[in-house]
């Protein structure tokens, strides 16, 4: 090669390394640089730095050690009942023997409580609890919700790490959260992902008075999760993890969480009354679209389709068309939001409602009623047998009005024994048994332990009359 053509080359090459140092020193250096580039309207958009991708690794870390040893695994175990045949116990898939399921739960208090999905542990004859160390505990089931799907459990032992909560109501669609829990067995398992969304009711509670406004995330979420944390990048409670909505039955990038507000309030109930206590405004909502709610001359809010007649003051001041747009100062849109409002107040409370009639905007202060129609807090009163396997008390007068019968007694937390063996249900009520109608828990109870031979009942589940025929001997 002729030496000018060298000389050449050499030149080409040396610039070339210039504008390539230039570049990186520019575009790629791991000084604090930014991209801004200028919208239509002008507004500067900064691309991320490496300072904040730095610092969003640094929260993603200090959530997951902060949170982690809060999150525990939950193993429960039920006696699967086959069907009688004859007498004998016969199932023609052959299968005997016990059945094992596995969740997660939160450490909510430094002397052992924890709290967890009311699924997780439905049904369960015995509930172990293991630490983020490995300990294992049995557990004791304090209470349950079957509204809002949440249940309370204890286990005996001091020093553990609570989980700190922060207010549901400030959370921010877009942030970042994370999902810790153990899908598949995989224990302390901690994903990534944002809020999607907030208000959400996907009809999964399965009971007379849901409470669904769920937190929506795309934070990776599987079987095994329910009852986990989702938590903030300070690694503080934002939520129970609760469900997922996939075809598969896996995870395909929409998780559900409960409110930790709503989740603090029950805590607090189920600690100190055994029960949740739902203060009932006496009215049925429905959601409406924007036209009708512009033609009430509101800007959003909820419709009230029916005053159910539980609550006196809501029957005196509102009316079938009313549209409720404020709850205590807080902005009605759906009627899951609406919904979540009320859960966070007690009976003898008062809602402040902003409510729109024929175009005129006016307040209303309504006190909540209890289940049977008064002001006051109550404590659960229920009867449990050891040979039938299950909890009794006798249905409110909110269920009486509802169901449209004088009376009926309620069973809850099912274990081994013979309620199993009838296939009953969580939250199964008995209207009649033989034609008899029961006023007394132990009556019925003394009647279902001691009975022999053909048994008929009358029931209700999930809302729907049942009639069952048995044999006992």
């Amino acid at each position: 090669m002729k030496k000018r053509h060298i000389i050449i080359l050499a030149s080409i090459c040396l610039m070339a390394s210039f504008i390539g140092a230039f570049a990186y020193k520019t575009f790629f250096s791991e000084s604090e640089r930014f991209v801004v580039i200028e919208s239509k309207d002008n507004t500067p958009y900064r691309n991320i730095s490496h300072q904040d991708m730095a610092n969003l690794e640094t929260g993603f870390i200090t959530s997951s050690e902060k949170s982690t040893p809060s999150v525990v695994f939950i193993k429960t175990e039920s006696q699967y009942q086959p069907q009688s045949f004859w007498r004998f116990d016969f199932d023609p898939f052959g299968r005997i023997g016990k059945v094992a399921s596995t969740g997660s739960g939160v450490i909510v208090s430094q002397d052992g409580y924890i709290v967890t999905n009311q699924h997780v542990i439905k049904n369960a004859d015995k509930i172990e609890v293991v630490l983020n160390s490995k300990k294992t505990f049995a557990a004791t089931l304090i209470g349950s919700d079957p509204s809002s799907d949440l249940a309370l459990l204890k286990i005996i032992e001091d020093n553990l790490t609570p989980i700190q909560f922060t207010n549901s109501d400030q959370v921010k669609i877009g942030q970042w959260v994370l999902a810790v829990g153990n899908p598949f067995n995989l224990t302390s398992t901690v994903t990534a992902g944002i809020v999607s969304a907030k208000g959400r009711n996907i009809n999964i509670v399965n009971n007379q008075f849901p409470i669904e406004s769920f937190i929506q995330t795309d934070a990776a979420i599987n079987p095994g999760n329910s009852g986990g944390a989702l938590v903030d990048l300070n690694g503080n409670l934002v939520g129970v993890n609760t469900a997922i909505a996939s075809k598969t039955g896996s995870y395909v990038g929409y998780g559900f969480a409960i409110p930790s507000n709503i989740v603090a309030k029950t805590i607090e109930d189920l600690k100190n009354y055994g029960e949740v206590q739902r203060g009932f405004l006496g009215v049925d909502v429905t959601d409406i679209d924007g036209e009708i709610i512009e033609k009430m001359g509101a800007n959003n809010g909820v419709m009230v389709s029916r005053v159910t007649g539980t609550n006196e003051a809501a029957s005196s001041k509102l009316e079938a068309g009313d549209v409720i747009t404020k709850v205590d100062g807080t902005v009605i849109d759906s009627k899951s939001s609406f919904d979540e409002r009320i859960a966070y107040l007690r009976p003898g409370d008062i809602a402040k409602l902003e409510v729109f009639r024929d175009n005129k905007r006016f307040d209303i202060n309504i006190s909540l009623v209890n289940k049977e129609g008064t002001t006051e807090l109550i404590k659960k009163e229920s009867k449990y047998s050891e040979v039938l396997g299950g909890e009794f008390e006798l249905i409110s007068k909110l269920e009486r009005d509802t169901y449209k019968i004088p009376s009926g007694i309620k069973v809850s937390n099912i274990t081994n024994g013979k309620l199993r063996k009838m296939n009953l249900s969580e939250g199964f009520i008995f209207v009649k048994v033989n034609n008899q109608t029961f006023d007394d828990v132990d009556d019925l109870i003394y009647m279902l332990e001691n009975h022999k031979g053909q048994i008929r009942i009358e029931g209700i589940k999930n809302g729907v009359s049942q009639y069952l025929s048995y044999s006992f001997y």
